[in-house]
């Protein structure tokens, strides 16, 4: 698919990851809704940004992704101010540090919060965006997992089961919006420089760079253009691509 006058909506697009991934698409051709749960500030800066390096159109908005009728509008508001909706990218995420084997600490309570945010959430932007992407013959949608859903490891055993139901969830929406709709995943291994990393515990955090073959962190940017691939792509959909500098094989 050519992305020339795309229409791209990013969640967590203020996020590290997301404003990699948002600039990517951008400098593609595409139109760019970067969506946030909170900093506002920091959305309408990515948003400028966005307008200046590459000439796009941008624009910042609000979303709770747990709120079923705030998720309506924002998909209401994009093809209002965009015209229409291509690409929904689904990078929003919540993490906390809890050990696996501290299971009084990973209580109910923080087990629904991830798993609402992190499975539930883009559950309800790809049902909310699949009737536009069928109207309009077209559409990708593309969810952001973790190596953490590959094999049991993460923040915690919330994040990695809800990561590990985020890549299920691509294989199964793939067969629910076939043919209009491609839907695709990336995993991504350690990355620095964004807030579910800095979430870590520091042991984690060297013992994720010092495991893998190539002894780094996985690459934003390659994370970013493989959502790209993923957008431009003709006959690729269903499928989950692990970025992690080499720890996990599936």
């Amino acid at each position: 698919m050519d992305l020339r006058g795309c229409v791209a909506l990013v969640t967590g697009g203020n996020g590290g990851l997301g404003q990699r991934i948002c600039h990517a698409l951008a400098k593609e051709g595409a139109d760019i809704a970067v969506m946030y749960a909170q900093s506002r500030d920091q959305a309408e800066g990515v948003a400028r940004e966005l307008i200046l390096r590459h000439q796009t159109n941008a624009a910042a908005l609000a979303c709770d992704v747990t709120d079923g009728a705030a998720v309506e509008r924002v998909i209401s508001d994009v093809t209002r101010r965009f015209g229409r909706l291509d690409i929904l990218v689904n990078d929003a995420a919540y993490n906390i540090a809890i050990p696996f084997t501290d299971l009084d600490s990973m209580t109910i309570e923080e087990w629904d919060k991830i798993i609402a945010i992190n499975l539930t959430g883009p559950m309800r932007l790809m049902k909310a965006v699949a009737p536009v992407m069928k109207a309009q013959g077209r559409g990708r949608i593309v969810n952001i997992s973790s190596v953490s859903g590959i094999g049991p490891t993460g923040s915690s055993i919330a994040y990695a089961v809800s990561k590990a139901g985020l890549i299920h969830l691509t294989r199964c929406m793939a067969v629910a919006l076939a043919p209009e709709t491609w839907v695709n995943c990336v995993a991504p291994g350690l990355l620095e420089g964004t807030r579910a990393t800095a979430n870590l515990r520091p042991e984690q955090i060297e013992h994720s760079a010092t495991t893998s073959l190539l002894k780094k962190p996985a690459d934003k940017d390659d994370c970013a253009d493989m959502v790209v691939t993923m957008c431009r792509a003709e006959t690729m959909t269903g499928q989950t691509v692990v970025i992690d500098s080499g720890r996990y094989f599936h």
